[in-house]
């Protein structure tokens, strides 16, 4: 059994940073992708998305322009929105938007017998303005942005992390095909804390410079 450390709290993150670092194969990332992944494995602690985290050309360096430029963020869970850190976002002039509450949006859904997930990315497009959309938890917002983009709508940014067993591989594999600016967990893994911290991680890459 390894000795314990105790390590000093405002050293914490650092430390867990360098042992992700250590144990770490994957190259050819840009330093703003890698600051990205050793976040996620950090929220994590699962060494899969060392594989499984994706990156459409340039999406990183779009996600921060936006960013700096107070780009509104679009979540699918009030616990994805939780965790997006709001004061680094609200220095940058953006905000974060979560429809799924909305008593019009259950209204709509239920006549239509869809989601609120997919009502809710009805809702964001109609604001007709730059948005990145952090989706964690709903395939069916993903097959929302998906039909919305064949109609011609044309998504700012997509991180499209939803977890689970129906729909969540294979709606990210559609967005990936769909040519908006992408991150992505390939497969069943992701979640609203993973969206979360791609968001953050983001987000300190243009606060913190």
């Amino acid at each position: 059994m390894r000795e314990i450390e105790l390590v000093p709290p405002d050293k914490i993150e650092e430390k867990s940073f360098a042992i992700i670092r250590e144990n770490l194969s994957r190259t050819g990332l840009s330093d703003g992708q890698m600051q990205v992944l050793l976040r996620v494995i950090h929220t994590t602690a699962d060494f899969d998305y060392e594989k499984n985290l994706v990156f459409t050309e340039g999406a990183v360096r779009t996600a921060k322009e936006l960013l700096a430029r107070g780009t509104d963020i679009v979540t699918d869970t009030a616990m994805a929105a939780a965790g997006i850190h709001k004061r680094s976002l609200t220095r940058l002039g953006g905000k974060v938007l979560n429809f799924l509450a909305d008593p019009d949006v259950a209204r709509e859904a239920r006549e239509r017998g869809l989601t609120r997930s997919w009502v809710s990315m009805e809702r964001a497009a109609a604001l007709a303005r730059p948005l990145i959309f952090a989706i964690g938890n709903a395939p069916t917002a993903l097959l929302s942005l998906a039909e919305l983009m064949d109609r011609g709508y044309c998504p700012a940014l997509i991180i499209a992390v939803p977890v689970g067993f129906v729909n969540a591989e294979q709606s990210k594999e559609l967005i990936l095909q769909k040519g908006a600016p992408c991150i992505a967990a390939r497969g069943r893994k992701g979640g609203s804390n993973v969206a979360a911290a791609i968001v953050n991680a983001l987000l300190y890459q243009v606060t913190e410079r």
